[in-house]
This record gives structure tokens, sequence and C-alpha cells, in this order.
């Protein structure tokens, strides 16, 4: 497993593996040093569509172009 991204808390986190378990892709949750920070795990040979869902997920709406 590699980390594909770092959460800031619990919720964020959970909210990230919900995202990738909607794209197919199994995630776990680990502690970090930080407090509340945990990193969201998936399989190695997943890392790059992992990516690839949390960009396309969590980009902002571009604005339309007249």
């Amino acid at each position: 497993m590699v980390q594909v991204a770092l959460a800031g808390d619990v919720t964020e986190a959970e909210e990230l593996q919900e995202l990738l378990a909607a794209a197919g892709i199994g995630a776990a949750l680990q502690s970090e040093d930080e407090a509340d920070a945990l990193k969201v795990m998936v399989p190695e040979e997943s890392l790059e569509a992992a990516k690839d869902a949390i960009e396309a997920l969590t980009e902002p709406d571009e604005p339309a172009v007249d």
C-alpha cells in the first residue's frame, strides 16, 4: 500500500475513502504523526488511478466560457 493523500481529519479521510470506493479503488486509512491527520493508502498498482479519481472529483467546476 502507498500513500495517495494526507487528510487533515477523519471526516476528510473518510470522504476520500468513499470517493475512491466509488471509483472502484480500495483504500485504507493510517494514522499520521500529526494528531488528527490520516494517510489515505491504496494498492501501489492503483496509485495513478486513485490520483486521477481524487483530482477529477475534487476540482471545483470550471466557470462557463461564453
